[in-house]
């Protein structure tokens, strides 16, 4: 009786460890998502400025002025990066919610088929 609770155990533990490391995919793309909004909100900004406004790039402790179009060309690149990013990481979670919905199948057909063997050894008995 000790190997099916052992062989139960360990499918628990993967499908635990697969939910713990879906959680942490999660987390990363809220974060991405919440980068990708301060970016688009400085996209806007941007777009609102006339040619001839004054941009300035915090880099360290000083204040660099910075032309607008590299300012621009900078946040769209950061927003590509984003982007592809967040495709990356919700494929990564298709994967993980596939892999766990597997797992969780193993564990329920595994968890049938001790019922089945206790229930045909308490009626042979």
């Amino acid at each position: 009786m000790a190997d099916p609770q052992k062989q139960m155990q360990a499918l628990s533990d993967e499908f635990q460890t697969l939910q713990t490391e879906l959680d942490g995919l999660v987390d990363a793309r809220q974060k991405l998502e919440s980068q990708q909004q301060e970016n688009q909100s400085v996209q806007t900004e941007f777009t609102s400025l006339d040619d001839e406004s004054n941009i300035f790039k915090l880099i360290g402790p000083v204040l660099l002025k910075q032309d607008k179009t590299e300012a621009l060309m900078a946040v769209n690149g950061r927003l590509e990066f984003i982007e592809k990013e967040i495709q990356r990481i919700e494929g990564q979670i298709q994967e993980n919610q596939d892999k766990s919905d597997q797992k969780r199948t193993e564990i329920v057909q595994y968890q049938s088929q001790i019922q089945q063997q206790a229930a045909a050894a308490s009626a042979s008995a």
